[in-house]
């Protein structure tokens, strides 16, 4: 067999357990867009251009929501944003490839894809050991098409009176189970919530999510200086008691 199938192969093996999350999402974002009124060559252009996950639910809540045009791309380059740094990560390891190799490893750069392959790119220096990214992005991405695509399928045959809208919401709010277990946290949830539920009636343009999502990011950078400082000052005294 083949060495680049075989590192393949094993970034399928390695990111194939954090699928099992992805299926539902991918379901209910299909659905969701249907229900909203998308249709299903939006829906499935959405997923094969944005695939994005988290960035496509965002977009479904702001455009449900009535949210401008510039605040919907603002929100969503915004939640983009993260792929940035693992970017320039993984770039390290993938500086003598081609362009056509960037652009496609680019592509399939997702959460999940990076989870992995970042941890054996560092291990492994194989030099062609970026085909374990582009495995790993490749099954994220047929999961996520075929999901997105079966969600389609199932939305157009749920009546309208039925009406799923309140199931972003609460999508969102799954996705936050994970992050209420750390104090810091809880704090960054309960400032953007509350600033964005103020803001709703008075913030133009529908851009209160851009000002929640701000004062969250800034509460989050004073809570962590604070938690740094505090950590220095406890390892100061111990060593001055020793």
């Amino acid at each position: 067999m083949n060495s680049n199938f075989k590192i393949f192969l094993k970034g399928i093996v390695d990111v194939s357990p954090l699928m099992i999350p992805v299926v539902p999402f991918g379901l209910i974002f299909g659905v969701l867009a249907i229900d909203i009124g998308f249709t299903p060559l939006e829906t499935m252009g959405m997923s094969l251009i944005v695939f994005g996950g988290a960035s496509q639910i965002v977009l479904l809540q702001l455009f449900s929501g009535g949210a401008s045009s510039l605040v919907i791309i603002s929100s969503v380059g915004a939640v983009n944003s993260r792929h940035l740094l693992c970017g320039a990560v993984v770039s390290e390891h993938l500086s003598d490839l081609k362009l056509i190799w960037k652009i496609i490893i680019s592509y399939f750069l997702i959460d999940q894809a990076f989870a992995i392959s970042n941890e054996y790119l560092k291990k492994n220096k194989d030099r062609n050991r970026y085909f374990h990214l582009v495995g790993g992005g490749a099954t994220c991405w047929v999961i996520w098409q075929s999901t997105t695509l079966l969600g389609i399928i199932l939305g157009a045959s749920i009546p309208e009176k039925l009406g799923l809208s309140f199931a972003v919401p609460l999508t969102f709010l799954a996705l936050l189970v994970n992050d209420f277990r750390k104090f810091i946290n809880v704090i960054v949830i309960i400032i953007s919530g509350t600033v964005a539920t103020l803001g709703y009636n008075y913030v133009q343009f529908k851009a209160y999510v851009i000002v929640a999502a701000l004062a969250g990011l800034l509460t989050a950078m004073i809570l962590k200086k604070n938690e740094q400082l505090e950590s220095n000052y406890i390892l100061w005294i111990n060593y001055l008691s020793h």
